[in-house]
């Protein structure tokens, strides 16, 4: 009873693990083409300087890396192509605040938020109210 108990398990083991080796096997090793590093800055500036190193870094574990200035609307540009790009894991960005922060709030990529006049909020320091009661959120001036 043991031994047969034992050689269920084996064979169970091994049908359960047969299938995941194929499909392992199946898949092409990435990256498969040359990557993209997209820096949306001139060519020349500090984002350039930081990104043209870090591509030959990048090259004896991935390959050929390009890179591609896309300056032009404070980043905005560049950061809106990559945004487009297909999420295939062969387009990087090389950004900072101006396209994290920033570019989500434009135009390029994404629509506007329509706000309505009715608001409990006319201005900006009535929107800060509620967080004078907080002790930890008191602004200074």
């Amino acid at each position: 009873m043991r031994r047969r108990d034992l050689l269920a398990l084996g064979a169970t083991a091994l049908s359960l693990r047969s299938p995941m080796l194929r499909s392992a096997r199946a898949q092409s090793k990435y990256p498969d083409r040359p990557i993209r590093l997209v820096i949306p800055f001139p060519p020349g500036g500090g984002y350039d300087a930081v990104g043209r190193p870090w591509a030959e870094k990048m090259k004896p574990v991935l390959g050929t890396v390009v890179v591609e200035n896309q300056g032009g609307g404070g980043s905005s540009l560049g950061a809106a192509s990559v945004a487009r790009a297909r999420p295939d894991g062969y387009t990087i960005l090389l950004g900072g605040s101006s396209t994290h922060i920033t570019e989500p709030f434009s135009k390029a990529i994404h629509s506007t938020i329509r706000l309505r006049t009715s608001s409990r909020f006319r201005t900006w320091q009535f929107r800060l109210l509620p967080l004078r009661s907080i002790p930890q959120c008191r602004l200074t001036r």
